[in-house]
């Protein structure tokens, strides 16, 4: 049995072959196999859109990578391919079934089930960030599993042995926005999908959120470019974005300088940028209510 959803008519042989002759660009790796998705969801139609466009679509068309949606119903066993019963012990709300899961999984992946990461996508799993979507972008074959309802039952995880992600501390009303961001996320760092260059000067690459971008014009509403950066002088460019991530990382994501690998002179820069921060929120803050307004 098979369930393929194709993303649209022109994806529809990339998702499931690829060419036999597929162009490669710099950092494209000859002879590499693509990376094989396989999406499991009760709501196969909310895929068509995100990843039948953009830089998802041209590395599907490009066999850069396959993506195959499998509607896990079609492996359900009642007329009225149900999914989903309540929950043993009570409780709100149902409870995606094992059987139509399992089955589903077991016969999409068939030999290649040993050698695939299998992926619960639930709000109480690992934390997926940069360093997760690299380690998934040198798998050959992973399974995306999208909960919806209160969950899915747990003997998914223990028969098959699951690993479970979560892209953040809160809870969606399905697994399928979240697949789409691991889908997303893995994709563009697969060689010859974007330029080696452009992902290492990511926010997040370094430990660091990314400096800020400007382009033509070189004025909008008084607010001018930088001048370093129509300077022509390379070596303050680089020292003026480093600065500029630094300050960003201490204003934003402080969390993120235990890890960043930061000079003497850079350990001061973000911890006055966060003292600073400090300052300006303690300045916005309202007046105790005994003091006098």
């Amino acid at each position: 049995m098979t369930s393929r959803t194709p993303l649209d008519g022109r994806a529809e042989e990339g998702i499931e072959q690829r060419p036999a002759s597929a162009p490669y660009d710099d950092g494209e790796e000859p002879g590499r196999p693509p990376l094989r998705v396989d999406i499991f969801t009760l709501f196969p139609g909310m895929f068509a859109g995100p990843l039948s466009e953009s830089i998802i679509h041209r590395a599907i068309g490009r066999g850069l990578v396959e993506i195959a949606i499998h509607d896990i119903r079609d492996w359900t066993t009642d007329r009225h391919r149900t999914a989903d019963d309540t929950p043993y012990g009570g409780g709100a709300g149902m409870v995606m079934t094992a059987p139509p899961i399992i089955a589903a999984v077991e016969s999409i992946l068939a030999d290649d089930l040993p050698r695939t990461r299998i992926v619960l996508l639930a709000a109480g799993g690992h934390r997926f960030d940069q360093q997760s979507a690299w380690a998934f972008s040198r798998d050959r074959r992973i399974a995306l599993i999208c909960g919806h309802y209160e969950g899915i039952d747990e003997r998914v995880a223990e028969i098959l042995a699951t690993e479970q992600w979560s892209i953040g501390d809160f809870v969606l009303t399905g697994g399928e926005l979240p697949a789409m961001v691991v889908v997303d996320a893995v994709t563009r760092l697969l060689p010859g999908v974007i330029e080696a260059s452009s992902i290492a000067d990511e926010s997040h690459e370094a430990g660091l959120i990314e400096y800020p971008h400007y382009t033509r014009p070189a004025s909008v509403r008084g607010s001018d470019v930088p001048d370093v950066l129509i300077s022509g002088h390379h070596a303050n460019i680089r020292a003026w974005r480093r600065e500029q991530s630094i300050r960003r990382t201490a204003r934003w994501r402080p969390d993120l300088l235990t890890n960043a690998d930061l000079n003497p002179r850079e350990q001061v820069l973000a911890q006055e940028e966060i003292v600073l921060m400090a300052d300006t929120e303690g300045e916005l803050e309202p007046p105790d209510s005994d003091e006098e307004l």
